[in-house]
């Protein structure tokens, strides 16, 4: 009998949050890989601090909630203690690209085996309107009244230079897209990385914004790095640049968790192994 995969949790999020895409395109995600005849119980859910959080709260599948900026180190403590896993983090843009940057960079770098989903909505929306890292020039909020002085950086270009090994580009406005680069994103055998533009309803509607520049990428070689690097470019400090969405790079390479000897170990070893992870023992 096919799992009951949303949960009967309240839902706070806001009317018209991306976040329902999300969560209905993870859904969607999980119920084929059941219907392939892969065990739910093997999937983990990792999420940090922030709306994006909540998805914990509302997917019925392995969950573990984290410190802010922190699902990136305790995804790859479990990918490690349990290779046989599937690991997926949620974050948010100021989760992963401002407190967790540093993790973020070294998980590229290392291509442990996880998938990283973040909601980007360019601003931290669960504290009500303050700028993020990707927030654009002159965004105003709470903590910036008169407009940031700063440029967002650019995700996507910082992946490549970091060495991630499958990123992509989703919008929440666009689910049947997301889906496909979610499950390829799964499916992928290193870091995989995909930015979402997920819509803020309430403290920073993009909608019109983007409506009228994104696009489906075609005919766009994915293993091509300068090629890549272009296509990432393209939609930076102009922000009246089209911005693609799609599998802009993939490669293969050997994923950090491979270059570890495993062995069968018990169901007990294995628990005991996750508890002394989660209370941060070795």
């Amino acid at each position: 009998m096919a799992r009951t995969l949303i949960t009967g949790a309240q839902n706070t999020w806001c009317p018209g949050c991306g976040n329902f895409t999300l969560q209905h395109t993870l859904k969607n995600v999980l119920a084929d890989r059941e219907t392939e005849g892969k065990s739910l119980d093997d999937v983990v859910l990792v999420t940090g601090i922030g709306c994006h959080a909540k998805m914990a709260d509302y997917l019925n599948i392995n969950s573990v909630y984290t410190l802010h900026g922190r699902t990136i180190p305790v995804a790859t403590g479990i990918k490690l203690a349990n290779p046989d896993l599937t690991v997926i983090c949620c974050a948010g843009d100021g989760d992963a690209y401002a407190e967790g940057l540093d993790h973020l960079i070294f998980a590229a770098k290392r291509n442990i085996d996880i998938t990283l989903i973040v909601h980007n909505n360019q601003v931290y929306g669960l504290t009500t309107g303050q700028y993020t890292p990707t927030s654009p020039l002159g965004f105003k909020g709470k903590s910036t009244p008169s407009g940031t002085t700063e440029y967002p950086f650019n995700p996507v270009e910082l992946m490549l230079a970091s060495g991630a090994t499958y990123i992509a580009r989703g919008y929440t406005k666009k689910m049947p897209l997301l889906q496909t680069l979610i499950h390829d994103g799964i499916a992928h055998k290193g870091f995989a990385f995909i930015d979402v533009l997920q819509i803020c309803a309430t403290f920073f509607n993009m909608t019109d914004y983007y409506q009228s520049r994104v696009y489906e990428l075609t005919g766009h070689d994915a293993t091509d790095f300068e090629a890549a690097c272009k296509k990432a470019r393209e939609w930076d400090y102009n922000r009246d640049a089209p911005i693609a969405l799609g599998r802009i790079y993939q490669r293969m390479l050997p994923t950090f968790d491979s270059h570890y000897p495993t062995r069968s170990i018990t169901k007990e070893e294995r628990e005991e192994r996750i508890t002394r992870l989660l209370k941060g023992s070795v």
